[in-house]
């Protein structure tokens, strides 16, 4: 991808942004872009950089920490986790990433806290929630959330903002937008349940229904193929 059009595409993913906040009567800025860079080389992720992008989202830790290393002089990157993440994992995403948002269970949670380096700002967390109850997917179901919460909570290295989901694919705006809306109501849930807790974060949305994400009052929005392209999975 050429400087041209990967300047061209972030300029349209930010323009459709703001455009879905117009429609849902939102405030500018509200909802934030995290360029999903899985699969993308490095010197992507620097273009995008240059063009103003700071937030990254990477699925897959040795893919990511290589970029990471490669991408050492970008000191303001914030390096987001949104893929399944395994027990065996957790120590590189603990000490190489500022938010995680696919913690589905305590086990995970508690090995994050720990491995958390006692010299870096606690861990930005949300809580991943299989919202369209789907066997293939991973994440909490609704049901589980506040025990899943509530154990977070009291972790000192973990800061727990919010949710996040990943939909079953649907056509038309109003199937789109129901999953979103069972995730923001489970997120209101939590706020009356933990009132202390900073719970301002629903990353929800991507590039096939950011618009019904951002109705539902989507704070993160999911972008990789809107900005990047169609993605492949490098050959090892």
């Amino acid at each position: 991808m050429t400087d041209l059009v990967l300047s061209d595409a972030m300029a349209h993913a930010r323009r459709r942004l703001d455009a879905a906040l117009d429609a849902a009567g939102r405030p500018a800025g509200e909802a934030r872009l995290l360029a999903v860079s899985k699969t993308k080389p490095a010197g992507l992720i620097r273009e995008a950089w240059q063009l103003g992008q700071r937030e990254f989202g990477e699925n897959y830790v040795q893919e990511a920490l290589d970029k990471q290393a490669e991408l050492a002089d970008l000191t303001d990157i914030v390096w987001h986790f949104i893929g399944p993440l395994q027990s065996n994992k957790t120590r590189d995403v603990a000490e190489h990433f500022a938010w995680v948002h696919s913690v589905d269970r305590k086990k995970i949670a508690r090995r994050l806290n720990d491995q958390r380096p006692a010299d870096q700002a606690p861990l930005e967390v949300c809580l991943q929630v299989n919202i369209s109850e789907e066997a293939s997917k991973s994440g909490a179901f609704l049901d589980e959330l506040p025990a899943l919460a509530e154990a977070v909570l009291i972790l000192p290295r973990l800061r727990l903002r919010g949710l996040m989901a990943i939909p079953a694919p649907a056509e038309g705006l109003a199937e789109q937008r129901a999953p979103f809306a069972r995730l923001r109501e489970a997120l209101e849930d939590l706020r009356v349940r933990f009132p202390e807790a900073r719970l301002d974060t629903l990353s929800m949305g991507m590039t096939a229904d950011l618009e019904a994400a951002v109705q539902e009052g989507a704070t993160l929005v999911r972008l990789g193929t809107a900005i990047f392209g169609e993605r492949h999975r490098p050959t090892p």
